[in-house]
C-alpha cells in the first residue's frame, strides 16, 4: 500500500490543532505512524492534545482515538 500516514491532533472540544510541535508530515506505513504515536503520546497530551484521528492520503481510517490516560 503506498501513499501516506498522517495524524490529525485534537483539542478537548474536537476542533483540529496545528503547531510547530505537531509533527505534520507523514508516516510511508500504517505501523510506523501507529509507533510514533504510541511513543508521542503523552508529549501530545502534554501539549493538549485530547484526542488524533489516523488518515491514509487524507481518507480517515480510525478515530478519534483518545489521549487520556486510563484512569
Amino acid at each position: 500500500m503506498s501513499g501516506q500516514w498522517t495524524w490529525t491532533y485534537l483539542d478537548a472540544d474536537a476542533n483540529a490543532m496545528t503547531g510547530k510541535a505537531l509533527i505534520a508530515t507523514g508516516f510511508p506505513s500504517q505501523s510506523e505512524a501507529e509507533s510514533w504515536v504510541g511513543e508521542q503520546w503523552r508529549a501530545l497530551a502534554d501539549m493538549g492534545v485530547d484526542a488524533v484521528i489516523l488518515r491514509h492520503d487524507g481518507t480517515e481510517v480510525y478515530g478519534p482515538m483518545s489521549l487520556r490516560a486510563a484512569e
